[in-house]
């Protein structure tokens, strides 16, 4: 592997060279040399001129760009390269508009790259998190808006005159101590959607550790050891508590209202990825993380990845494709 750069300045300069991000991209997808898409074959051509390969086998030509988040997309690989660097490694993420202000696009253009980013750093593991004597926070909150941040009218007044949870997206998370977070949106706080998605992500075994809500009563017949901290009370009990949670709803919403300002709740399950990749890849004693290790992390990660406009936008034929 190639010496990466370790700020964005050094990254601007390194990438600026169309070569230089073909052969970092080629190096993290293809760790033993390139790879036909289209019949697997390892033996080449590099075609120079055209920045691409020949399959020896099929004849079939075949970029960087194939089969990666990049695909078809004019935008050159060395705006990608730096929007992907903020992305991964801006604590409160980033905005479409000072994307497009820094790489010189227009925001509608910003706006999709970051989408198709997200895409990139999303999980998609199918793997349970804990086991027996793993200790697991879970806790559910609220993301919408606020209704004293609205403009003086009727829907302020109806919003005011609603109960708190009203017009907002209930979402859940899951701490594996000294592991992973992972967030989901939740149709409701109902015990049978916080359960459910419980029992699909969480190994039976496992000390649970909630807050009072009435909804998560009844772990313990699951297979769960089920402890509950009354922040009525207090918000410690020696090892039971929800403080890790806490600290990450405190990030993702310091990103949400801060930096997204608004996020359609159509949306809100790839911000959610975003701000959980970021957590689980911070620096730590344990794990000491830098800029440059969490841009290759990444950035090997972009294969096998697409999402089209229509897509992204929710127009006609995004229901089949997702």
């Amino acid at each position: 592997m190639r010496d990466t750069p370790k700020t964005l300045q050094q990254a601007i300069r390194y990438f600026s060279n169309e070569q230089v991000c073909i052969d970092t991209i080629a190096e993290l997808r293809w760790p033993n040399g390139p790879v036909c898409p289209k019949c697997h074959h390892t033996e080449h051509y590099y075609l120079a001129t055209q920045k691409r390969w020949k399959c020896k086998k099929c004849s079939k030509q075949f970029s960087v760009k194939l089969g990666t988040i990049f695909e078809d997309s004019p935008i050159p690989l060395d705006k990608w390269l730096a929007a992907l660097w903020m992305l991964v490694n801006c604590k409160n993420g980033i905005s479409s508009y000072e994307v497009g202000r820094d790489l010189g696009i227009t925001q509608k253009s910003a706006w999709f790259v970051l989408h198709r980013l997200r895409l990139a750093l999303q999980n998609g593991s199918v793997m349970k998190v804990g086991g027996a004597g793993t200790e697991v926070e879970v806790d559910e909150t609220f993301i919408g808006g606020k209704a004293r941040n609205m403009h003086h009218g009727s829907a302020r007044r109806n919003r005011l005159n609603q109960t708190g949870v009203t017009g907002k997206t209930a979402i859940v998370g899951l701490l594996e101590r000294g592991g992973e977070v992972r967030a989901a949106v939740v149709p409701t706080r109902r015990k049978r959607d916080l359960q459910g998605h419980i029992k699909d992500n969480v190994n039976t075994g496992a000390l649970l550790y909630t807050d009072a809500f009435m909804s998560y009563m009844g772990l313990d017949e699951a297979g769960y050891i089920h402890k509950v901290i009354d922040h009525a009370e207090r918000y410690v009990d020696g090892r039971v508590h929800t403080n890790g949670l806490e600290n990450f709803w405190s990030l993702l919403k310091r990103g949400v209202r801060g930096t997204y300002v608004n996020v359609e709740p159509f949306h809100l399950f790839r911000y959610l990825d975003e701000q959980a990749w970021r957590f689980n890849n911070r620096a730590t004693k344990e794990r000491p993380m830098k800029d440059a290790d969490r841009f290759n992390l990444a950035l090997s990660t972009i294969a096998g990845k697409r999402l089209t406009f229509a897509e992204v936008t929710g127009k006609a034929g995004a229901a089949e494709a997702l």
